[in-house]
């Protein structure tokens, strides 16, 4: 039995598109249903939805063989995983953004410290500390496009797929750290156990990008 952990929400339907061109049949998921764990006994396969920054725990831990999570969940989780496969779907970029109120942008120069706001703390604390700024990290878990627009944080580090909700909202982008994308990730210990069966898959996948 292989057993995979999705990230919920589109993330998970853009998955069981491609997973289908393969042959994985993890339709039963689309279905309304109260059900948590989706088993096809004759592919010996079981699907199970989960946050989008749990799918890496379960992965590690060995609760799934295989996930699927974007890469800036991947940066800030930091388990011990593979990464095998770049779906180059779900795709984004990681960004630095400022409030646009006139004025000097707070990282001109980039100050010796900053106020930063962003759901990805790890990941804002190594940018600024590659260059050489002590930022005070604030983790929020809702709009972070707010924060600097009412004086909690000078900038924002943040996800984005076109960038529209930055500039709706008054901001800036000043850097762009990283372009981002959903990856598929295996246990190490599922890697050695169904060498066969994973590889396999990512051949298909491979076939099919």
């Amino acid at each position: 039995m292989l057993t995979f952990a999705l990230s919920k929400g589109r993330l998970a339907e853009m998955t069981m598109r491609r997973f289908a061109e393969t042959g994985l049949d993890c339709g039963e998921m689309q279905k309304p249903s109260r059900k948590l764990v989706f088993t096809n006994e004759a592919q010996q396969t079981r699907f199970f939805l989960a946050k989008p920054s749990d799918v890496p725990t379960y992965v590690e831990h060995g609760a799934a063989d295989l996930g699927v999570a974007g890469k800036d969940t991947l940066l800030e989780e930091q388990r011990d995983l593979y990464e095998v496969y770049d779906f180059k779907f779900g795709c984004c970029k990681m960004i630095v953004a400022y409030a646009a109120r006139g004025g000097d942008s707070p990282l001109k120069d980039l100050p010796s410290s900053l106020r930063v706001a962003t759901k990805y703390p790890d990941i804002a604390a190594n940018y600024f500390h590659e260059r050489g700024v002590t930022a005070e990290i604030i983790k929020l878990n809702g709009s972070v496009e707010l924060a600097p627009l009412v004086g909690l944080a000078d900038v924002i580090v943040d996800i984005t797929e076109t960038g529209s909700t930055i500039k709706e909202n008054g901001l800036v982008i000043f850097d762009e750290i990283m372009p981002l994308s959903a990856r598929l990730i295996v246990n190490r210990v599922s890697m050695k156990l169904k060498y066969e069966r994973i590889t396999e898959l990512i051949q298909k996948l491979k076939k099919k990008t």
